[in-house]
């Protein structure tokens, strides 16, 4: 997966960006096709944001999580974009087209012309 990490109001960290690497080839493995993602890390005062944007082929995510704690934030955003992803991938499942098969019969008209009433 490519990956680019950014920092704002942060001081850039190897150990940050090796976490959520890791993390993000772990969830790779659900995708289909291969994917980009960006990771921002944000401090504002106490507050800890990450925001993760996942792009593949069909598939485009976009998560954001704060709290306290940077590890902690990166956990909740990483478990917000496994959710999207397996929502996502139902919905494609459940979209997929039928085949011509399946509706054949359905709606065919008569052997027999109807003749009007009147």
């Amino acid at each position: 997966m490519n990956t680019s990490v950014s920092f704002k109001n942060l001081e850039p960290s190897d150990a940050l960006k090796d976490y959520v690497t890791k993390k993000l080839e772990k969830i790779e493995k659900r995708l289909d096709a291969p994917a980009e993602a960006e990771v921002v890390f944000t401090v504002e005062k106490i507050r800890h944001i990450t925001e993760v944007r996942l792009s593949s082929d069909k598939l485009h995510i976009h998560a954001k999580e704060e709290s306290e704690d940077m590890y902690s934030s990166i956990d909740l955003v990483l478990e917000k974009v496994k959710r999207q992803i397996k929502r996502t991938k139902e919905k494609m499942h459940e979209k997929r087209p039928v085949s011509k098969d399946g509706i054949k019969g359905e709606g065919v008209l008569p052997d027999e012309p109807v003749s009007d009433i009147g």
